[in-house]
Parts: structure tokens; C-alpha cells; sequence
């Protein structure tokens, strides 16, 4: 399978535009496992959707792959090592520190958080490891967490050291800019049950940010990573939310383009998300009433144990990624729409954003019925699902 319509020079779409996909699909903790996977999978990804043309990567770093790549003999390695497969980097993943597949994960996720020295440290490293892959103008975001997990740390109690530290990151990010002109910026992503999940939540985040720095660069240095899947759980309207972000000045760093699990609570689909329940990641649910999120679980699990109400007008919304170009079999379905909302209102602000990345990093853990075919072929499918989108928006060429 080729596809051979939409892949154009640089992955660089309309407004420049860069698209990839997040590498965190792939297993990879120590850097020689994350090069592994880069190896095996990306470039067979590349070779099925543009082989000919430069490819951007989505790169996750762990910390422990982070400071590793960071030495220079490595970094400059890996520079090399681009330049010959035609492929580049514009974008790092920098949510998970440690370990992300094959052992529990659930909210050590979001450990260590932005209260810790060693988020702050690590995210350092990103951004240094990112200015070394970009050339002189080019612009580069890294993704985080929303500062905590409201578990940690109720959202009104959130520790001070939290914006400190984000704030310092902001310093630096500032300071590695400057020699090469470069664009960088922070994404804090928002996500169920994290110190801010909503857009009000997060507005209202930013402004505490904003009120602790007094730095007049903190809007260009620090935005949103805007999640589909996450604001879909929330019941946002995707129009409503991101016109409230740019209306309170908030950057848009980047667009993960993701897709949430939704279902009626029948008893039919209460026993077909089973099979969705397992013990790598945190699988929030967010149950809604026409159109409004009612009350939230922790996990599947839980919500499957303790929801015992079955009203006909309610709606379920789990944080467990699916496919972007393929919906669950039978009565369960997606928020696909959420996506293409998204996409809608970037072609009518196409300025807002320029990374946009597509994010379904739980493969390994769905279902058998969803892994129809190899995960080489399933991001490819999304490319295809996603640039005919764009294309359809006159977002690509």
C-alpha cells in the first residue's frame, strides 16, 4: 500500500502547517529503544505515505532517552541520522517521563508533576534537545502535562512552585530561542481529571500563570496542547472552546489530532467495554446528559462498577484512544466529529496553529477486533484519514 495523493514536500501543508504522528505509539524508554523503534517502524510509516519527500517526526522522549540523546556525539548522531532518511523533527512529546508501554502506568503519568524540580529539568532538556534539530527560524513545540493530576493536588490548591516552575521553563525557553531565532513554545495539555481539563479551567489556569510572572513573552513561550480526544470527553463544543482559548490570548502550540471512545450506558455496551478495560493506562470517564458532563470516574473499571444508571438521554466518554480513521465495531462508537470540528475552525483561523499531530499511542492495549492490521499500517491509514481531511478544508495542497 502506497498512498499517492496527498503527501507533499516536508509534510509542510497550507500556512505552513507541519503534520506527524506522536512516536509514543511505539514502545521506547532508554534512547537505544526509542532509535529502535524509529528504525522499524517510523521509516516504514515514511515509506508508505511519503518516500520521497522530507518526513516530520513526532518524537517522544522519555527522560531517561532524553538524557541520553542529549550528549553531543549522540545528539549529533541523530542529525546525521535524519538528514540521510529525509526525515526531521519539529514537535516532542514530553508528558510521560518515564516508562509508557507494557507495565502499569495509569497517574504515574503525570509524576513526577510541575511542583517537581525534575519536570522542570527534564522539559529543559527537551527544548535543548529540540533547538539542536531546528534550523535558524524554524518554530518547535514540546508537549507537557497540565501541571498536575487533581488527586495530587486539588486545582484550588495547586502549589505555588507549580507556576514557578513552568515560568522558569518559560526563561528558558527564551534564552535557547535567541541564538538561531527560533519559535519555541510549551504546549500544557489539558486533560480529564489533570489540574485543568476544561477550557474555563484552563483560562482561568493561565491567567494565575500570567498574574505570577509579570514576563510579557509568557503568551508566545506558553500555550495549550489542545487535545480532540480530551475536550471531546468533556463535552466541549470544539468551535465554542478554541475561540475561547485565542480570545483570552492563549497560544495554541499545538493540535493533537485524537479520537475518544463514547457508548450509551446499555447493558449490551457495558459488557463490550469491558474489553477496553486493562491495566497499562488511565482510562477517565466522563458522563454526560444532553450535551453537559454530569459526573467523572478515575477509570473504566470504576465506572463500570459503581454507574449503575442506565438513563436513555446519558452518554459515556472514555479517555481511550481510538483509530482516527476507523470507529469501534457495533454500538459503540467515537468522537471522530470532534476532530473534524477541530480541523473546521483551523481552516477558517488557519494562523492559530501550525503542529498538528495524531496521537493514538494505546495500539498494543485495544482490543483484537480493532488491530486488524499491523500498527505500520494503521498510522498509515490515518495519514490518509487525516490529510484527505485537511485537503477537504484546503489545509493541504
Amino acid at each position: 500500500m502506497r498512498l499517492n495523493y496527498l503527501a507533499t514536500k516536508d509534510m509542510k501543508l497550507s500556512n505552513n502547517i507541519q503534520l506527524a504522528y506522536c512516536t509514543n505509539v511505539h514502545r521506547g524508554s532508554t534512547w537505544e529503544e526509542t532509535f529502535n523503534a524509529l528504525e522499524k517502524y517510523v521509516l516504514k510509516v515514511k515509506e508508505l505515505v511519503c518516500p520521497d519527500e522530507r518526513f516530520a517526526i513526532g518524537l517522544r522522549l522519555g527522560a531517561d532517552a532524553a538524557r541520553t540523546l542529549s550528549e553531543p556525539t549522540m545528539l549529533l548522531a541523530f542529525q546525521k541520522w535524519l538528514e540521510q532518511k529525509n526525515c526531521y523533527v519539529f514537535t516532542i512529546n514530553g508528558f510521560p517521563y518515564g516508562n509508557f508501554h507494557g507495565t502499569r502506568v495509569k497517574e504515574q503519568v503525570y509524576r513526577p508533576d510541575w511542583t517537581d524540580p525534575d519536570r522542570l529539568s527534564y522539559t529543559v532538556v527537551l527544548f535543548e534537545i529540540l533547538e539542536k534539530l531546528l534550523n535558524p527560524g524554524e518554530e518547535g513545540s514540546v508537549s507537557t502535562l497540565p501541571a498536575s493530576f487533581k488527586e495530587f493536588h486539588p486545582v484550588e490548591k495547586l502549589p505555588e512552585i507549580a507556576l514557578k516552575n513552568i515560568n522558569t521553563c518559560a526563561l528558558e525557553i527564551e534564552r535557547l530561542q535567541k541564538a538561531k531565532d527560533l519559535d519555541l513554545h510549551l504546549g500544557l495539555e489539558p486533560e480529564p481529571l489533570g489540574s485543568f481539563e476544561t477550557t474555563p479551567e484552563t483560562i482561568s489556569f493561565f491567567e494565575q500563570l500570567h498574574n505570577h510572572s509579570g514576563n510579557p513573552e509568557l503568551s508566545k513561550l506558553v500555550g495549550v496542547n489542545y487535545d480532540c480526544c480530551h475536550l471531546a470527553i468533556e463535552f466541549e463544543n470544539a468551535h465554542f472552546g478554541l475561540s475561547q482559548l485565542m480570545e483570552a490570548g492563549i497560544r495554541l502550540s499545538k493540535l493533537h489530532l485524537s479520537s475518544a471512545l463514547r457508548a450509551k450506558p446499555t447493558p449490551q455496551n457495558r459488557d463490550l467495554l469491558k474489553s477496553f478495560v486493562e491495566d497499562v493506562y488511565l482510562h477517565q470517564v466522563v458522563v454526560g446528559k444532553s450535551g453537559k458532563a454530569e459526573r467523572r470516574y478515575k477509570d473504566l473499571d470504576i465506572a463500570l462498577q459503581n454507574d449503575v444508571e442506565n438513563s436513555d438521554d446519558e452518554e459515556w466518554r472514555i479517555h481511550f484512544h481510538v483509530p482516527l480513521h476507523a470507529s469501534p465495531h457495533g454500538t459503540l462508537g467515537d468522537t471522530q466529529k470532534q476532530v473534524l470540528d477541530t480541523l473546521d475552525w483551523l481552516a477558517l483561523n488557519p494562523n492559530a496553529c501550525r503542529h498538528l499531530e495524531m496521537e493514538t499511542y494505546t495500539w498494543e492495549v485495544l482490543p483484537k477486533e480493532l488491530q486488524s492490521t499491523s500498527v505500520v499500517k494503521q498510522v498509515a491509514k490515518e495519514y490518509e484519514w487525516t490529510l484527505q481531511a485537511l485537503k477537504e478544508r484546503a489545509l493541504c495542497q
